[in-house]
C-alpha cells in the first residue's frame, strides 16, 4: 500500500522515499475503503499498516486507511468528495510532522519538527572544514592492510607549514645526533604494517595517514579531536582524570633527551573512551598550566583510530593540554622528514605471549645547533622535530624524564576498567610475558648518551599494574611493567 514514509538523513541532506509495504490482516471484520484509481467502492479487510524499519535509521510511524463502514447501497458522491476533501488538507501536514530520531536513537517530542541546518549540519560543516585542512594533497596514496589510507605528501606542504613560523620554510637539514651511541639492539627490527606491500612514499614527500570523518565523529568535539584530556599531573594519578600509569623517571638535573627500546604488545583496551599506551615523556615546567611534554611511544587507542592495533604515535603541549598540541601530524607543530615511516600507523609485528618479542626503538634530543627537538626511530631512522618556538620552558632543557605505561580508567561500569597495560601481565611474570623496556638512557648537556642515575619508580595502582626495575650488561638499565586492570585485589 502506497503512503507509507521514512526519513532518513545521508550527509546532511534529507530525503522521503514512498515505499510500497504489504499490510498483514489484523481483524476479519468487513470495512469499506475508497479505491480512488476506479472511483468504486469496494468492501475491503480492514488492516493495520505499520511501516518496517531496516537497520539504517529509519522513520517509524502508523498509517491508517480511510475507512467507511459497507453499505449494500451506493456509496453517496457527498461522501466521496469529503474524503477527497480531508485527504488533501491533512496529509501535508501528516507528512511534515513525522518525528526524526536523532544518532544517539532519542527522538524529539511530537510536536517537534526536523529543521535542517541545526546543530549537526554545523557540526559536520566543522568536520568537513577540518578535513580539507589536516588532509592535504597527496602525491601518491597507498592502501594498508588494516584499512588506513597513507597519503604520500610533499614535505613542504605536510600540515606543521600551516603554522604562521613555518610558513613558507622548508626542512631542516639533520642534526648532530647525541655521541657515545653503543647500540646494543639485537632484537628484529619493527615494521609498520602499511610498508608491507613493498610500496613507498617518493623522496620528497611524507606518509601521512589519512584523516576520516568516521575518525572525527568518534572524538567528543572537533575542538577535541587528536589531543588528551587535560590535566595537571602526569606521573602521579590525578583524581577524577582517570589516568594510571607505572614508571619510572629522573629528575633533578638538565636533561637533552632521551633513549629506550620499547617492547610493543596489543593490550585489550575495554571501553571505546579508554586507550593504553606505553612512552617515553621529555618533560619541563611546574605541574600546572605551564607544563610542557614531547612524547613518542606506542598505544592502543579505539577513539582516536577506530580499532585495537598498537600504533607509533607522537605528542606535545606546552599548557597542561588544554589548548596546544596534538597528536602526531594533526596539528600544526611536528615537522617530518622521513618518508618511511607514519605517525600514527600501525606497527607490525608484535610479541606474543611465551613467543617472538619486538621492540622499537626510540630517541628525543635537542639539537645543539639549532635547539629543535629530534626524534629517531629504531636503528636509526630520523622521523622529524618539534621546533624549538613550540615550547616555553623546552626551549631550553628538560628538568625530568620519564618512561612507562599510561591507561584511562573511566570506570564507565561502576567498577575498575580490565584495560591492559602492557603485555597484560603483572611485571613478575618477566621476559617473554610481561612488556619490557630496555637499555633506558638521558642525554646531558654537551650531547653525551648517559645511563640513568638516581632512578624512582612509582606505580599508581600497583594491584591493577605495576613495575619492577632491573640491570644487567646486555640490557643496561631496563624494567618490567604492566598488569591486567581489574581483578580480585583491584576491584
Amino acid at each position: 500500500m502506497k503512503g507509507a514514509y521514512s526519513v532518513v538523513l545521508v550527509g546532511s541532506a534529507l530525503w522521503t522515499k514512498e515505499r510500497n509495504i504489504e499490510a498483514e490482516p489484523s481483524s476479519s471484520s468487513s470495512s469499506c475503503a475508497i479505491q480512488h484509481t476506479t472511483g468504486q467502492d469496494r468492501c475491503l479487510q480492514a488492516h493495520s499498516v505499520e511501516t518496517l524499519q531496516p537497520t539504517t535509521t529509519l522513520i517509524k510511524h502508523s498509517s491508517k486507511l480511510v475507512t467507511h463502514t459497507c453499505h449494500t447501497t451506493p456509496f453517496s458522491f457527498t461522501s466521496m468528495l469529503l474524503v477527497l476533501f480531508l485527504i488533501v488538507a491533512f496529509a501535508p501536514g501528516l507528512l511534515s510532522s513525522l518525528p526524526i530520531a536523532s544518532e544517539s536513537g532519542h527522538r524529539p517530542p511530537a510536536n517537534q519538527t526536523f529543521r535542517p541546518g541545526g546543530e549537526e549540519v554545523q557540526n559536520l560543516k566543522r568536520v568537513s572544514s577540518y578535513l580539507s585542512k589536516i588532509n592535504k594533497p597527496a602525491v601518491n596514496t597507498i592502501q594498508s592492510p588494516d584499512g588506513d589510507v597513507i597519503d604520500c605528501v610533499l614535505s613542504h606542504l605536510q600540515p606543521a607549514f600551516d603554522h604562521p613560523e613555518l610558513k613558507g620554510q622548508k626542512p631542516l637539514d639533520l642534526p648532530e645526533r647525541p655521541k657515545s651511541h653503543n647500540s646494543t639492539d639485537t632484537v628484529e627490527e619493527t615494521y609498520q604494517l602499511w610498508s608491507e606491500s613493498g610500496e613507498a612514499c617518493p623522496e620528497g614527500t611524507v606518509p601521512i595517514r589519512r584523516t576520516t570523518e568516521k575518525d572525527i565523529l568518534r572524538a567528543s568535539s572537533v575542538q577535541r579531536f587528536g589531543r588528551k584530556l587535560p590535566r595537571r599531573h602526569v606521573r602521579r594519578d590525578s583524581s577524577g582524570s582517570g589516568h594510571e600509569h607505572a614508571v619510572v623517571f629522573v629528575n633533578g638535573d638538565q636533561y637533552y633527551g632521551a633513549k629506550a627500546s620499547i617492547n610493543v604488545w596489543a593490550p585489550r583496551v575495554t571501553d571505546q573512551y579508554e586507550f593504553s599506551l606505553s612512552q617515553i615523556w621529555v618533560i619541563s615546567g611546574t605541574f600546572g598550566n605551564d607544563l610542557n611534554t614531547i612524547e613518542a611511544g606506542w598505544q592502543v587507542s579505539p577513539e582516536l583510530y577506530g580499532d585495537n592495533y598498537p600504533r607509533f604515535f607522537t605528542y606535545w603541549t606546552t599548557d597542561a593540554y588544554q589548548a596546544t598540541g596534538c597528536y602526531n601530524l594533526l596539528c600544526s607543530g611536528f615537522v617530518q622528514t622521513n618518508n618511511k615511516i607514519a605517525i600514527g600507523a600501525a606497527i607490525s609485528p608484535r610479541s606474543s605471549s611465551n613467543g617472538r618479542q619486538f621492540d622499537i626503538g626510540l630517541m628525543v634530543w635537542k639539537d645543539p645547533k639549532h635547539g629543535h627537538w629530534w626524534l629517531q626511530f629504531g636503528n636509526g631512522l630520523l622521523v622529524g622535530y618539534w621546533p624549538a618556538f613550540l615550547f616555553s620552558h623546552l626551549r631550553s632543557h628538560a628538568s625530568m624524564v620519564q618512561f612507562g605505561g599510561e591507561i584511562v580508567n573511566s570506570r564507565s561500569r561502576g567498577y575498575h576498567t580490565s584495560t591492559q597495560m602492557g603485555s597484560g601481565q603483572f611485571a613478575e611474570a618477566g621476559f617473554g610475558k610481561a612488556s619490557y623496556f630496555r637499555n633506558l638512557q638521558v642525554v646531558d648537556w654537551d650531547n653525551n648518551l648517559l645511563p640513568l642515575n638516581n632512578l624512582h619508580l612509582t606505580a599508581d595502582h600497583p594491584n591493577c599494574y605495576d613495575i619492577r626495575q632491573g640491570r644487567n650488561n646486555v640490557w643496561g638499565t631496563y624494567f618490567y611493567y604492566g598488569g591486567p586492570g581489574r581483578n580480585v585485589r583491584c576491584p
